[in-house]
């Protein structure tokens, strides 16, 4: 079920054939896996910022997306993919739908909850039989933490996930979050250790099995740089998206990212929790295309808003910024 775009971009990725215009976009839209009510996105008119969209209307920005031509892959959960299924979405658009395989805890963010303070725990909600019939690309998450009983168990769920998987023909992506905690590296660079985690992990697991390519977080352009000349006819590196931020951080991680050796920007709250979304993403494109400057792309994404009568959550001064730290250095 992957759309044939998709399967010549990563062709082309993992030929040596790459151009910018094969820059793969995925709207992740499966928050309701780790906020519960807050998923959706908060409500703009809302002052207080406790008030927060329906699901109702979740569903419908997952169908904007993929009938807008923008994305090549719309990730969410599994019942919500089973209600775009049924509607019928996929058999219309080029967008290739995938699922949260797992749900591990380290994504259960519930108000209150203290759950990331603690190692990852494997745990996965779908079934991989249920969701068979609708969905033949999903994702996979691990938290690695220098804890060895902790990483032990991760890897054997993994690899546990995968003979699963081989049954059904389940294709997946592996994310790799980076920790929430401080797992005392003695000194060395979490971006060094993540990657040595996912090339160790990597190195055991045959072309059968093997992930698609990486979700992972940006930790800087050497980190990444490392990754992607490691070995780049066989890893194809995604980037995830974080928390919101400025429409200058948005625009800064695709285009620092890309230049580093990403491939894939796997964006969530960046997309859904912005003014326009579909503005943003074609604007997103330009940039990854280097038809427009990051600078550019703001202004144009403002002027969009002001056309549009919509309000901005920022002045465009302080949208210009850039707020990430790794995104300054």
């Amino acid at each position: 079920m992957m759309n044939p775009k998709l399967e010549e971009k990563l062709a082309r990725i993992k030929s040596g054939h790459y151009q910018p215009a094969d820059f793969i976009i995925a709207d992740a839209k499966d928050a309701d896996m780790a906020f519960g009510i807050a998923a959706p996105g908060p409500i703009p008119s809302d002052p207080t910022g406790m008030k927060f969209k329906s699901r109702t209307e979740y569903l419908a920005a997952m169908k904007t997306m993929a009938q807008s031509g923008l994305i090549d892959i719309l990730l969410c959960s599994a019942s919500s993919l089973e209600l775009l299924h049924d509607d019928k979405l996929f058999s219309n658009t080029d967008t290739t739908p995938a699922v949260r395989l797992n749900d591990t805890t380290d994504i259960w963010s519930a108000r209150g909850s203290s759950y990331r303070q603690t190692p990852s725990q494997p745990f996965h909600s779908v079934d991989l039989g249920a969701i068979d019939p609708v969905c033949k690309l999903g994702l996979y998450s691990v938290t690695f933490s220098n804890d060895v009983d902790a990483d032990l168990n991760t890897l054997h769920h993994y690899r546990e996930y995968r003979k699963r998987a081989r049954d059904t023909g389940m294709r997946h992506f592996l994310e790799v979050f980076n920790p929430a905690f401080d797992i005392k590296l003695n000194g060395a660079d979490t971006g060094d250790y993540i990657n040595d985690m996912i090339l160790k992990t990597l190195a055991g697991i045959t072309r059968q099995d093997a992930p698609l390519f990486l979700k992972m977080q940006f930790n800087g352009h050497r980190c990444m740089t490392d990754l992607a000349a490691y070995d780049p006819a066989n890893l194809v590196i995604g980037i995830l998206g974080g928390a919101a931020g400025t429409t200058r951080d948005t625009f800064e991680l695709a285009h620092q990212a890309e230049m580093a050796g990403a491939r894939i920007a796997l964006f969530g709250r960046k997309i859904n929790q912005a003014e326009s979304p579909l503005e943003l993403v074609r604007l997103l494109r330009q940039v990854i295309e280097k038809t427009l400057s990051c600078e550019q792309a703001v202004s144009l994404y403002h002027e969009h808003l002001t056309e549009a009568g919509v309000t901005p959550l920022r002045d465009i001064k302080s949208d210009m910024q850039i707020t990430d730290p790794v995104l300054m250095a």
